[in-house]
This record gives C-alpha cells, sequence and structure tokens, in this order.
C-alpha cells in the first residue's frame, strides 16, 4: 500500500513541476476562469471543441501542487473525448475526490487520476484538486461556475 501511495506522489509531483498543456489556447471556442478564494489558487481553462470533441485543451493558473497536477492530468486525460465523456470522467473524479466513488461506479476508468484518492481525506484539498475540473465544466457548458461549488469566476 506505501509503494502505491508513494507512486501516486511522485505522479502529483512530477505534474505539479512540470505541468503538462500548461499554456493559453489563443483560438479557443470555450473558455473559463476560476478561483478558490480559500487558498488564492487560479485558473483558466481553454477548450477547442470541433463536432462536439475536445480537439485541445490547455490550463493557465497558480496554486498549490495539488491545484497544479489535478489541472496538468485533467488535460491530458480530455484530447479526443466527447462533452458526454467528459461529463462522466468529471462525476467519477468528483466521486473519488470526494469519498463518494460507490456512488458513481468505478475508479477503474479514471487511470493516472486515481492518484488524487488520497485528496478526500484532507477535505480542504478536495477543493483544490476539483477547482480544474469545476472551471472545465463551466467552460464546457458555456456558463458560469455555480455559487452552490466552492469558486467563483471572473
Amino acid at each position: 500500500m506505501n509503494d502505491m501511495r508513494d507512486l501516486y506522489q511522485e505522479i502529483i509531483l512530477d505534474h505539479y513541476k512540470k505541468p503538462r498543456n500548461f499554456h493559453p489556447i489563443t483560438d479557443a471556442s470555450k473558455k473559463a476562469d476560476g478561483h478558490n478564494p480559500l487558498c488564492g489558487d487560479r485558473v483558466t481553462v481553454y477548450l477547442k471543441v470541433d463536432n462536439d470533441r475536445v480537439a485541445d485543451v490547455a490550463f493557465q493558473g497558480s496554486g498549490c501542487a495539488i491545484f497544479t497536477a489535478s489541472a496538468s492530468m485533467m488535460t491530458e486525460s480530455l484530447k479526443g473525448k466527447t462533452k458526454d465523456e467528459i461529463r462522466t470522467l468529471f462525476e467519477a473524479f468528483h466521486n473519488l475526490v470526494t469519498g463518494k466513488e460507490n456512488e458513481g461506479g468505478s475508479s477503474d476508468r479514471l487511470g493516472k487520476l486515481a492518484a488524487f484518492s488520497g485528496v478526500r481525506e484532507f477535505p480542504v484539498r478536495v477543493k483544490c484538486a476539483s477547482l480544474p475540473w469545476h472551471t472545465l465544466r463551466a467552460a464546457l457548458e458555456g456558463q458560469p461556475i455555480q455559487s452552490g461549488d466552492v469558486i467563483s469566476t471572473e
């Protein structure tokens, strides 16, 4: 069990130190900004959607290691997916980090994103891990982030 936890920590640290898809998309078809006022994490998620599929996705922002790694790994997992596939992945990830994974299906489909399973033990960090995902959902739906979420748009 400790070996798995160490591997997960290595994955998160790698994505924190070298975030993937960390750049703006100048011709993005969708974009949203998110902010977690509790810890100061800020993110902009860019999507280029073509025929209901994500052709490109990127982010920019600043925040803690959990936030940055979550955004980086999220962008890697989305390319080529449809909106419905992304909605399903969002729910699976959200259920994983909030400890509700039995409600939304198996975490098996999350692949490397399962590295965030330990986040549920630290409720404040759940908000860090989920900020990019809530911002993604806002961009995807073309709607502002809901006031019930722990983040806000600008």
